[in-house]
Order: C-alpha cells, then sequence, then structure tokens
C-alpha cells in the first residue's frame, strides 16, 4: 500500500507492574487527544493493551510517549495501514486484566511459555508432536487460522480454562503452541497452561499479524484472512495487510 495519505494503526501490549495504572490514565488520554489519536488503550496493573490510529508524526509521538516511562522503555508494536480511519473517537480505559481469563492468579508477569519468532513458527506447525491450538474465539477462528490448529470453539477468553479441562492433558499433550492475533491472549493462555501443570508450552511472539507480516508467498502456512478489532473488520495476509 502506498503509505502516504495513509493511516497509521499500531497494536501493542506489555504485560508489566503498573501498579499506578489509575494515574496513567488522564495524561495518556490526554495526549492522544492532542496528537489527534483515535482507538482505544486498556491499563491495568498487569500492563498495557491497545491499538491505536492516526498520522505517522502522531504515532510515533505516542510510541515515544509511552516509552519515556522506563517501565515501558522496550514497549513493541505493530503496524499496518489503511485508507479508512478504523476508530471514531479515543478512549483510554482501566480495567482488573488487559485481557480478560477470569483467575487473577495467572500472572505473565512471573510466569510465561517459550516465545517462538515468526521464521520458526513453522516448524512447530509442521511437527505432529505438537499440539497447536488457536486461542482466539470461534468466530475469528472461522475467518482464518493456520494450518492443524485446534479450535477451541470458545466464545470469550474466559471459557479457555474450561477447554483445556476437557480436551488437553499434561501427559498427553507434552508439547503445546499457541497463537492469537496480537500475541496478548496467547502469552496469558501460556502462563494458565503452566500453571496447570504443561511443561513444554509455546507461544508466536508478535501473534498472528506479526507472522503475516514477515511470512509470506508460499512459506506462510496461514489459511483466509485475519479478523481485527476495528472499522476494517478483517486484513488480508500480505505484508501490508491492507483492508479487506
Amino acid at each position: 500500500m502506498n503509505q502516504e495519505n495513509t493511516t497509521v494503526v499500531a497494536t501493542l501490549y506489555k504485560f508489566v507492574r503498573l501498579p499506578d495504572y489509575c494515574e496513567l490514565q488522564a495524561p495518556l488520554l490526554s495526549f492522544c487527544q492532542e496528537q489527534s489519536i483515535k482507538g482505544t488503550i486498556l491499563l491495568a496493573t498487569e500492563g498495557i493493551n491497545g491499538t491505536i490510529a492516526g498520522s505517522r508524526t502522531a504515532i510515533d509521538q505516542v510510541l515515544a510517549f509511552l516509552r519515556h516511562d522506563s517501565r515501558l522503555v522496550d514497549l513493541e508494536h505493530k503496524e499496518s495501514y489503511t485508507h479508512i480511519p478504523p476508530f471514531r473517537r479515543m478512549k483510554v480505559r482501566l480495567k482488573r486484566e488487559i485481557v480478560t481469563l477470569g483467575i487473577p492468579e495467572v500472572d505473565p508477569n512471573q510466569r510465561v511459555g517459550k516465545y517462538v519468532s515468526p521464521q520458526e513458527w513453522n516448524a512447530l506447525l509442521l511437527d505432529p508432536n505438537v499440539t497447536v491450538v488457536d486461542t482466539r474465539n470461534d468466530y475469528e477462528v472461522s475467518i482464518g487460522t493456520f494450518k492443524r490448529a485446534r479450535n477451541p470453539h470458545t466464545h470469550i477468553f474466559r471459557e479457555f480454562p474450561d477447554y483445556v479441562s476437557k480436551n488437553l492433558h499434561p501427559d498427553k499433550n507434552q508439547k503445546i503452541a499457541l497463537f492469537c492475533t496480537g500475541g496478548i491472549r496467547c502469552e496469558k493462555a501460556s502462563s494458565y497452561l503452566l500453571s496447570q501443570g504443561f511443561q513444554e508450552v509455546y507461544h508466536l511472539k508478535g501473534g498472528i499479524l506479526k507472522y503475516l507480516e514477515e511470512v509470506t508467498g508460499e512459506e506462510s502456512l496461514w489459511e483466509g484472512e485475519c479478523f481485527v478489532f476495528d472499522d476494517r473488520g478483517v486484513v488480508n495476509p500480505q505484508g501490508t495487510m491492507e483492508e479487506c
């Protein structure tokens, strides 16, 4: 996509201790509004999660503002581009969790599975000894997923523990690989599996969006499109990820 006169869409998250998250809300919202940024950012004691959209300059300024906090200095983000602004207003919300599993003792700040880069992900998908699980919800999976991935048929992420208890066991599923849209759900899911006694748990670093950005053409094992939570609805599996 020609990036001139386009809106930059940035997705970001980080599990990090933010005990003062309530105090961060007002200045962050004010700064985003000053830059004419639109989207939603969630703040909780366990970290930050959001998707924002705006001009190239505005996105860079907001990311710099966030990384000025020493706890977010290594905050990673992913980008795509659209000709149609995907959000109507800016919101910074305070939450109990930045992705809701409903089990407070599951803490990705303490323990998570092994990160797998997009370039290494195909090896896990092709390994018959690895159980590959899509941690997204059923309507997202129906639009597109990886070859050989299991669909938990969940409607909300809170249902994932029930899926695990009924379908997975540490003795039978000794190697598990998890993935999701941007990396946040599968990171928390990996923490949950480790708390349940699973020993070898992997998750796709940067999620599907990063994979589609870096693994293209015949090398890609992705099938279909990827659902996103904004007005675009889905993104296609091309490197620039234009709106569909």
